[in-house]
């Protein structure tokens, strides 16, 4: 009689984090998500982009960095770059960070729009719902902290159904 065991990897994810402009939301949430992924010991990528390309090459604003950085995270080093419709194809899940976003990606994206690849971030957490991350931009360091708690949930519930197997379709193989 053999022993049999079974075990779960989980295949190499390339997801995608997109808001408007790429130095607040979708920053804090690349560097949220890229930090739970290395904790998990998963083998993912993460990148963020923005809709609006108003700051290509800018690195996140500076009230993102101090809120992630209180939180353990260093995302200075990120710069912000456009999303563009050949991200459908670089990536296997896009989380938009909020409704207008995700009109944006459309929009952009037009034939290359894969619905079953993109979804809200905060639909993670609240099945469905269609929330907004609110945006924070131009506002007090308090808003940062809010995006960033509601950031930091979801991608913690993106772990957690990774990790219980009930995650991305198509992501997981069972090995004997």
């Amino acid at each position: 009689m053999y022993l049999v065991s079974l075990h779960t990897i989980f295949a190499a994810m390339k997801i995608l984090m997109v808001c408007l402009g790429n130095i607040c939301r979708s920053p804090l949430a690349e560097g949220v998500l890229k930090n739970k992924i290395l904790k998990a010991g998963l083998d993912w990528t993460v990148e963020s982009a923005g809709t609006n390309g108003y700051h290509d090459g800018e690195p996140p604003h500076s009230l993102s960095q101090k809120v992630a950085k209180m939180n353990g995270i260093d995302i200075c080093d990120q710069r912000s770059r456009r999303f563009v419709p050949e991200d459908f194809a670089r990536f296997d899940k896009i989380y938009a960070m909020a409704e207008d976003v995700l009109f944006d990606i459309r929009q952009i994206a037009r034939k290359k729009f894969d619905r079953s690849k993109v979804d809200l971030l905060m639909n993670e957490l609240y099945p469905g719902k269609d929330l907004d991350v609110p945006d924070p931009w131009s506002g007090p360091e308090e808003e940062y902290h809010e995006a960033f708690k509601l950031i930091d949930a979801a991608c913690e519930k993106i772990i957690e159904k990774a990790l219980q197997g009930s995650g991305f379709k198509g992501q997981e193989i069972s090995n004997k």
